[in-house]
């Protein structure tokens, strides 16, 4: 079910997507400074397309950790880009990418080193049946590629995603990414899944949401075998992003990527969002619920935001593809971005920045939940490591989606210059997703502009 809020603030059911809940709207320009509604007219050279963040959209112009300032010289605390993974304009990936520019810049159809070290020392980082990587330019690109290699291997077409998740915007991985569907259309032999909404299943465990996704899998699964169109395997998200966060326990849901495996199909680990540490338990998602992947794609948090993505593989599973078909991305893997990524590898490792996720993330829902006695807009918090989503609920006890609340909050917390969006399918769950240059001491700051933006909106 999807939902809007009326004008008289009652949430009715409608449609929903991922780039229009937190979203400029045209009719929100009267309210503009001059410079701001001069510059968002235009953006209209750049099409319709586009969207822009906030009712009042924000001028940012340099960053720095986990904080950015905007034209004006205000600072805002980021709790959104996980793309400067290691944080805004890091010193030593700025420096690697300037003294590598400084030297060569080319396509990979020659020799370079520091791209064979950097593909051996990423691999080193997954468990030892991932062998093989490629590299790309972003996170929709290795999907990409990853759906192709997965059909090619298995002979099947049939894909199975989850309800809300998002997964690039090549034509065909908008075509396997459901949160689009209001305005793309969807692979005929998709198969759509709703997620393990622990929130709602009560349970985050095995045998609760896990249990009831393993019967959604078994399902789509049954269906497509039945069909004829051949089963190509599982492309997911292990952080359900997109869906409204739902790490769950550790574990919940391996026995359904068990399943698909058991059936002939292949698991593509989107890592785009979980990866590179994030969640504190483990360096990469699929890892936490202790499964090896037959895919994983990464996407430009690996860089720092410089363009670089990988689809890494098991052997056998790449082979079908690269025996028959020759690849080339130009610049996927070039040498800048290899610095850039090599760059993020070392600042991770140096600054213990997957264990200081863990522990300020569990800082963070902590203090969360404390808000939560004062404020019944708070539904529930839920999350692992530098990854958090706050649900926003108009009612505890039926824990109905409370989005215009959430969309409301938004722009509170924007003019108390706290960054964040929303996810899932009503627009109705914060996500607080970081730079992992995020500290404890930036978590009181976050409290207290929370704090604040629930008073003033009554709830």
């Amino acid at each position: 079910m999807e939902w809007h809020t009326d004008d008289d603030g009652t949430t009715m059911a409608s449609t929903a997507s991922i780039l229009d809940g937190n979203s400029f709207k045209a009719e929100d320009a009267d309210g503009l400074d001059p410079r701001t509604r001069a510059l968002t007219e235009r953006r209209r050279v750049l099409g319709s397309a586009y969207r822009l963040f906030y009712r009042h959209p924000v001028e940012l112009v340099r960053g720095r950790g986990a904080h950015a300032w905007d034209a004006e010289g205000n600072e805002y605390l980021d709790l959104y880009n996980n793309v400067p993974s290691v944080g805004h304009a890091h010193p030593r990936v700025v420096e690697a990418v300037a003294r590598q520019m400084s030297e060569l810049n080319t396509h990979t159809r020659y020799l370079h080193p520091a791209v064979l070290d950097y593909a051996d020392d990423l691999l080193s980082t997954m468990p030892d049946e991932i062998d093989r990587v490629m590299f790309v330019c972003t996170g929709s690109e290795a999907n990409d590629l990853a759906l192709r290699v997965g059909r090619e291997f298995t002979g099947g077409s049939a894909w199975i995603a989850t309800s809300e998740a998002y997964h690039g915007n090549t034509a065909l991985v908008s075509a396997h990414s459901p949160s689009l569907r209001n305005g793309e259309e969807m692979d005929p032999t998709l198969r759509i899944v709703d997620p393990p909404d622990t929130y709602r299943l009560g349970s985050e465990t095995a045998d609760g949401a896990g249990s009831w996704w393993l019967t959604r899998v078994a399902e789509a699964i049954a269906e497509i075998e039945s069909s004829g169109d051949g089963f190509a395997g599982l492309i997911l998200d292990s952080s359900f992003s997109s869906d409204g966060i739902f790490l769950g326990e550790p574990g919940m849901i391996r026995a359904a990527l068990d399943l698909v495996h058991a059936h002939g199909g292949v698991v593509i680990a989107d890592e785009v969002q979980p990866g590179f540490g994030r969640t504190g338990e483990a360096f990469w998602g699929f890892d936490r619920h202790g499964f090896v992947p037959d895919l994983v794609t990464t996407g430009k948090p690996m860089g720092n935001g410089f363009p670089i993505a990988a689809m890494a593989a098991r052997r056998e599973v790449l082979d079908a593809f690269a025996t028959r078909r020759p690849y080339f991305n130009t610049f996927g893997g070039n040498p800048v971005a290899v610095s850039a990524a090599q760059a993020v590898l070392d600042v991770l490792r140096d600054e213990g920045l997957q264990a200081r996720a863990l522990s300020v993330g569990a800082q963070l829902r902590d203090a969360l939940r404390d808000l939560g006695h004062a404020h019944p807009a708070i539904g529930d918090v839920r999350g692992s490591g530098q990854y958090t989503g706050l649900e926003i609920v108009a009612d505890r006890e039926t824990k109905e989606p409370g989005t215009g609340i959430a969309l409301d909050l938004l722009e509170e917390l924007r003019d108390r210059r706290v960054l964040t969006s929303v996810c899932g399918p009503n627009n109705s769950v914060l996500k607080l997703r970081p730079p992992l240059a995020f500290e404890a001491g930036d978590i009181p700051r976050l409290v207290e502009a929370l704090d604040g933006s629930l008073t003033a909106l009554g709830v």
